[in-house]
């Protein structure tokens, strides 16, 4: 598909540059009352999930039904929003129906440092809908787990499923820190989705004994 007129490339140096994260609390904060299921996703939420905070975090990615992104852009007024992809950037209007671009990054008019970046993921109504594999669907009840002071996050097979594309160290280091705290149910999800979209992906071996198939200790 060809880019959108407006958009410039964007090297990862001036993205880290220009990156000023906010932490999952003040999101939540500006997000209180929100009538929208939205989700603080990647490796805060693995964060979320295990109580701790693990390393230091360059960006801050929330997940959002894309046909509500903009009741949650309303909740931001004062700034202004950009659409990321492939190492470039357009402005939101400019690139708004592109279904390939999910990535919104949230920007700071006078300083222009991005401070949020918001999925906007497929859907059918209240269901969420995976857009490596569309057979892939939770409801937003199920995909969405809240931490005890009501920080919303996604649960971590979805986050893990994600990063097990990617093979970088910093997402081996996340799925090793949580693997142990994964429950039956959500391993054997995880191990499930793994297979049909990565067949042979290390991590399989690590959660389940290749004999028996059993979880392993």
């Amino acid at each position: 598909m060809s880019s959108p007129d407006g958009g410039r490339p964007i090297t990862a140096t001036e993205a880290a540059r220009r990156w000023d994260p906010w932490t999952p609390s003040v999101v939540a904060a500006r997000l209180a009352g929100c009538p929208v299921p939205w989700a603080v996703a990647g490796g805060w939420a693995l964060d979320l999930f295990a109580g701790a905070i693990s390393r230091a975090h360059e960006d801050i990615e929330i997940t959002v039904p894309r046909a509500a992104f903009d009741r949650i852009a309303a909740a931001f007024p004062e700034y202004e929003w950009d659409i990321v992809g492939a190492g470039r950037l357009w402005p939101y209007p400019l690139a708004a129906t592109r279904l390939d671009l999910h990535q919104t990054w949230l920007r700071d008019p006078f300083t222009g440092a991005f401070h949020l970046d918001v999925f906007r993921e497929p859907h059918d109504g209240d269901t969420w809908i995976c857009r490596r594999d569309p057979t892939i669907t939770l409801p937003y009840t199920e995909l969405i787990a809240t931490t005890a002071n009501g920080i919303p996050y996604l649960i971590p097979e979805v986050v893990l499923l994600f990063k097990a594309k990617a093979d970088r160290p910093k997402d081996n280091s996340d799925f090793h820190r949580v693997l142990g705290l994964l429950p039956e149910h959500r391993l054997a999800r995880l191990n499930a989705w793994l297979t049909r979209l990565y067949p042979d992906h290390p991590w399989s071996s690590e959660m389940y004994d290749p004999v028996l198939g059993a979880p392993t200790e």
